[in-house]
């Protein structure tokens, strides 16, 4: 679907290690000195869904496939990237093209590996980062507001209507706020400024705090500084070991569960970023489920039935008649698709109907 979520950092955290343990591909360099990164590296990566492995027990597919995320690994931000330090516009431009910003933090003490800041302080990190997203907005809103004050003179109503509300956003950002914060986020003025500029400090922020195995269990000073940080924030704080995360990749799921359980974790911090990142995107699942393929589809959360099957083929979505529709848990619990029209669990829904995530669904059309 084109959606992304960006890994950005400060040089040498981690990112790319993180990313290479996300796509199960040791295809991003990483090592120890700053700019490692050069070009973005982007991957396709598969949403884990345990409701497809139960779906597939039950129907024995020749083959499953999950819903994806597109990652896209970022060079190293420093101070004065919105003014073409480091490798300056180019991250942010690459930024731009993502949805959601995973910034990861290091959170570990280890005098072998540089810290581009000589200290480790994950709170002075963010704001490095969020002041240069901040500064780099600004550049953008400025460009835009001359545009606009021009066409603005000729008695344009749309460029003045367009031009208030920039130089609203001008005043809100420059007093150190996101334009996630703004007041006025459904006015269609914003609306239009932010899809033209793709406002950096508009995009949804998670924090990847990147600990060693010792802070896997238990939360050091870090990693308690960055949760009341994102508290205050409303933002969400995920903990990894990108180092433990890299070594799993080779694992199998039985070892892979022995391991995190020895580290005192129940979950993969990489698949709570997977999980997390899709939720912020406002993406679910509906599944289809025969003997060729067990498959989950996504689609945005509130999508009507003729829309989602339109994800499937444009035909799909022309020629609509009616869903036949069954929940996972019933599908589930019922043992499969008969068992489920037996027990009367199978609903047949029109065009108005709003898939819910976890739909088994099956369409009908006629074109």
């Amino acid at each position: 679907m084109g959606l992304g979520i960006g890994l950005v950092g400060l040089p040498n955290v981690g990112k790319s290690t993180t990313f290479n343990a996300l796509t199960k591909a040791q295809n991003a360099e990483s090592a120890n000195y700053p700019f490692c990164t050069i070009e973005p590296n982007k991957a396709v990566v598969p949403v884990p869904d345990a409701r497809l492995d139960a779906l597939a027990k039950i129907i024995n597919p020749e083959r499953i496939q999950y819903s994806t995320l597109d990652f896209v690994d970022i060079a190293g931000l420093v101070k004065g990237a919105s003014k073409g330090e480091g490798l300056g516009n180019k991250f942010l431009s690459n930024i731009r093209e993502t949805e959601v910003i995973l910034e990861i933090v290091r959170c570990f003490e280890d005098e072998n590996i540089t810290h581009v800041e000589g200290s480790i302080d994950p709170i002075r990190d963010i704001e490095i980062i969020e002041q240069e997203l901040m500064l780099a907005d600004l550049d953008s809103l400025q460009k835009r507001i001359d545009n606009l004050a021009r066409k603005a003179k000729g008695n344009d109503r749309d460029s003045k209507a367009q031009l208030e509300i920039a130089q609203k956003l001008m005043e809100f950002i420059a007093d150190g706020n996101p334009a996630s914060d703004f007041e006025d986020q459904e006015d269609e003025n914003f609306i239009t400024l932010n899809k033209e500029l793709r406002l950096l400090t508009a995009k949804e922020i998670m924090y990847g705090a990147n600990v060693d195995e010792e802070g896997l269990s238990e939360d050091n000073e870090h990693v308690k500084a960055l949760r009341e940080f994102a508290a205050k924030h409303n933002r969400e704080v995920i903990k990894l070991c990108a180092k433990v995360e890299e070594e799993l990749v080779g694992f199998d799921e039985e070892e892979k569960t022995e391991m995190l359980d020895s580290l005192g974790v129940t979950e993969s911090g990489l698949d709570q970023i997977i999980r997390k990142g899709f939720d912020k995107l406002g993406l679910m699942s509906y599944f289809t489920a025969g003997v060729k393929e067990v498959r989950a589809w996504t689609i945005r959360k509130n999508t009507t039935a003729p829309k989602a099957a339109a994800v499937i083929h444009n035909d799909f979505e022309k020629g609509f008649i009616r869903a036949e529709v069954i929940s996972y848990e019933d599908f589930i619990t019922c043992n499969g698709e008969a068992g489920a029209k037996e027990a009367g669990k199978m609903r047949l829904e029109g065009k108005d109907y709003t898939v819910r995530d976890g739909d088994v669904m099956h369409f009908r059309f006629n074109v």
